[in-house]
């Protein structure tokens, strides 16, 4: 009797809890086992047993100039990928709220891009960019435009794997803020019509202050895609020319992969994990604040 009742009050816990555990075993196992190796000097090319190096290995890589370049990379694709994402998908977002012809039909090319995979995507604009057959410089040259060197050269590199980001997923944001806004409540844009206010006051002081812990929402989930992008970098120019697109994750698989020093590529990439982790959680609190 006493078991039948305590499976009758703890069902909702007890049945999904084999997957809760298989599924915190998939995600604490791998974070533990890079943190372990990244107290170790375990190079695979070195013929070395794998031994303790304690904070060396951290000391070493996390002062590398290498090291801080792809940390200012990061974020320099992260910060502008994003908040262009944002602005132009909360814009779309917007348009598409109204009524108008075609609309179904926008939402679903707008549906394209996130069906693509980014290595298909990646592919595709590296053609797109060819310096001598590519789109982009046929457009350039037939408007008379200076005609751009995009991933060829180290000044353009980044600002064009932006751009091939910001058309991938923008739609998703424009996706998640429509959403959000399709559950908006009509009664203060209502009440703020009959006050007299304009379409744009009602944008700027109702609807945006509405919906803006969705939109910082979508801010956080792009956030984390953004900074561990691997694989539109890792296809279109595998973190050249040169160093000139090398981003931490691609630095780490650099380090895993191609030198196999496996002790600094796991500091690398516990880095990359703590700046991930502070980097949404300042953005969770700002969407907290946004709610009070």
């Amino acid at each position: 009797m006493f078991h039948s009742n305590f499976l009758e009050r703890h069902l909702r816990i007890l049945f999904p809890l084999p997957a809760l555990i298989f599924i915190a075993l998939l995600m604490i196992f791998p974070v533990l086992y890079t943190l372990g190796l990244s107290f170790t000097n375990w190079n695979l090319t070195s013929g070395m047993p794998l031994s303790f190096a304690g904070l060396r290995g951290y000391a070493r890589v996390l002062t590398e100039p290498r090291f801080l370049d792809a940390v200012w990379r990061t974020f320099y694709f992260t910060v502008f990928a994003v908040a262009a994402e944002t602005f132009l998908g909360v814009a779309a977002a917007l348009v598409l709220n109204r009524a108008f012809v075609g609309k179904s039909l926008a939402k679903l090319l707008l549906l394209l891009p996130l069906v693509a995979t980014p290595v298909a995507v990646g592919i595709v604009f590296n053609l797109f960019y060819d310096p001598t057959i590519g789109l982009a410089n046929f457009v350039l040259k037939s408007l008379g435009l200076p005609q751009g060197h995009w991933v060829s050269h180290a000044d353009s590199v980044l600002p064009s794997l932006i751009i091939v980001d910001v058309w991938q997923w923008t739609p998703m944001i424009t996706l998640i803020v429509l959403a959000g806004l399709a559950g908006l409540s009509d009664e203060p844009v209502e009440a703020a019509r009959v006050d007299g206010a304009s379409e744009w006051q009602i944008l700027r002081h109702v609807t945006i202050p509405m919906v803006m812990p969705v939109i910082l929402t979508a801010m956080i989930l792009r956030l984390i895609d953004a900074l561990k992008t691997f694989d539109i970098i890792f296809a279109m120019t595998g973190g050249g020319p040169g160093y000139a697109s090398e981003t931490l994750n691609i630095l780490g698989f650099k380090y895993s992969f191609e030198y196999f020093r496996m002790g600094q590529a796991s500091v690398i990439l516990v880095a990359l994990f703590l700046i991930v982790f502070l980097c949404s959680l300042g953005i969770m609190k700002l969407r907290a604040s946004s709610e009070i």
